[in-house]
Protein backbone atom coordinates (compact mmCIF):
# COMPACT_ATOMS: atom_id res chain seq x y z
CA UNK A 1 0.00 0.00 0.00
CA UNK A 2 0.97 3.46 -0.69
CA UNK A 3 2.31 6.15 2.15
CA UNK A 4 -0.34 8.41 0.97
CA UNK A 5 -3.03 5.60 0.98
CA UNK A 6 -2.61 5.16 4.60
CA UNK A 7 -3.19 8.08 5.48
CA UNK A 8 -6.22 8.30 3.66
CA UNK A 9 -7.54 5.64 5.15
CA UNK A 10 -6.20 6.04 8.70
CA UNK A 11 -7.75 9.72 8.56
CA UNK A 12 -11.00 7.71 7.05
CA UNK A 13 -11.93 6.59 10.82
CA UNK A 14 -13.98 9.19 12.80
CA UNK A 15 -12.24 7.85 15.94
CA UNK A 16 -9.00 8.41 14.44
CA UNK A 17 -9.22 11.96 13.71
CA UNK A 18 -10.25 11.79 16.93
CA UNK A 19 -7.40 10.90 18.41
CA UNK A 20 -5.37 13.32 16.14
CA UNK A 21 -7.26 16.23 17.31
CA UNK A 22 -6.32 15.48 21.00
CA UNK A 23 -2.94 15.07 20.32
CA UNK A 24 -3.36 18.11 18.33
CA UNK A 25 -4.43 19.71 21.32
CA UNK A 26 -2.29 18.24 23.86
CA UNK A 27 1.03 16.51 22.19
CA UNK A 28 3.04 14.00 23.57
CA UNK A 29 -0.21 11.83 25.54
CA UNK A 30 0.36 8.51 27.11
CA UNK A 31 -2.04 5.42 26.38
CA UNK A 32 -3.80 5.87 29.34
CA UNK A 33 -4.54 9.52 28.61
CA UNK A 34 -5.83 9.36 25.60
CA UNK A 35 -7.96 6.53 26.51
CA UNK A 36 -9.90 9.37 28.94
CA UNK A 37 -12.84 10.53 27.50
CA UNK A 38 -12.77 7.91 24.61
CA UNK A 39 -15.79 5.06 24.22
CA UNK A 40 -13.34 2.33 23.07
CA UNK A 41 -12.05 -0.45 24.49
CA UNK A 42 -8.00 0.38 24.94
CA UNK A 43 -6.94 -2.73 22.63
CA UNK A 44 -9.36 -1.06 20.08
CA UNK A 45 -7.45 2.57 20.81
CA UNK A 46 -3.79 0.57 20.63
CA UNK A 47 -5.37 -0.43 17.05
CA UNK A 48 -5.96 2.89 16.03
CA UNK A 49 -2.84 4.49 17.44
CA UNK A 50 -0.90 1.38 15.45
CA UNK A 51 -2.39 2.55 12.51
CA UNK A 52 -1.72 5.85 13.19
CA UNK A 53 1.59 4.86 13.43
CA UNK A 54 2.10 3.00 9.96
CA UNK A 55 0.41 6.11 8.31
CA UNK A 56 3.21 8.25 9.69
CA UNK A 57 0.64 10.52 11.41
CA UNK A 58 1.77 9.91 14.73
CA UNK A 59 5.63 9.19 16.30
CA UNK A 60 6.24 7.36 19.64
CA UNK A 61 8.95 8.26 22.19
CA UNK A 62 9.22 6.20 25.34
CA UNK A 63 10.48 8.04 28.27
CA UNK A 64 11.40 5.44 30.98
CA UNK A 65 8.34 3.09 30.97
CA UNK A 66 5.71 5.58 29.12
CA UNK A 67 5.14 5.64 25.49
CA UNK A 68 4.10 8.78 24.75
CA UNK A 69 2.94 9.59 21.39
CA UNK A 70 3.04 12.63 19.33
CA UNK A 71 1.32 14.49 15.89
CA UNK A 72 3.17 14.19 12.83
CA UNK A 73 1.48 17.09 10.98
CA UNK A 74 3.40 16.13 7.60
CA UNK A 75 1.98 13.84 5.85
CA UNK A 76 -1.47 15.89 6.83
CA UNK A 77 0.46 19.32 5.33
CA UNK A 78 1.25 16.76 2.47
CA UNK A 79 -2.29 16.25 1.06
CA UNK A 80 -2.56 19.62 1.88
CA UNK A 81 -0.01 20.74 -0.80
CA UNK A 82 -1.36 17.52 -3.17
CA UNK A 83 -4.82 17.88 -3.14
CA UNK A 84 -6.15 21.55 -1.48
CA UNK A 85 -3.03 23.84 -2.27
CA UNK A 86 -3.11 23.78 -6.01
CA UNK A 87 -6.78 24.21 -6.44
CA UNK A 88 -6.57 27.46 -4.18
CA UNK A 89 -3.84 28.53 -6.06
CA UNK A 90 -5.25 29.39 -9.30
CA UNK A 91 -7.90 31.26 -7.12
CA UNK A 92 -5.33 33.46 -4.89
CA UNK A 93 -3.70 34.21 -8.05
CA UNK A 94 -6.75 35.86 -9.40
CA UNK A 95 -7.12 37.41 -6.09
CA UNK A 96 -3.76 38.54 -6.49
CA UNK A 97 -4.14 40.09 -10.19
CA UNK A 98 -6.89 42.27 -9.24
CA UNK A 99 -5.82 43.50 -6.45
CA UNK A 100 -2.89 44.38 -8.90
CA UNK A 101 -5.12 45.95 -11.29
CA UNK A 102 -7.52 47.95 -9.08
CA UNK A 103 -4.45 49.27 -7.46
CA UNK A 104 -3.05 50.44 -10.91
CA UNK A 105 -6.19 52.18 -11.11
CA UNK A 106 -6.37 54.23 -8.33
CA UNK A 107 -2.88 55.35 -8.84
CA UNK A 108 -3.69 57.21 -12.82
Amino acid sequence: MKEIDKVFKALADPSRREMLDRLHAKNGQTLNELCKGMEMARQSLTQHLGLLEDANLISVQWQGREKLHYLNPVPINEIYMRWIGKFEQSRLQALHNLKQALQEKDHE
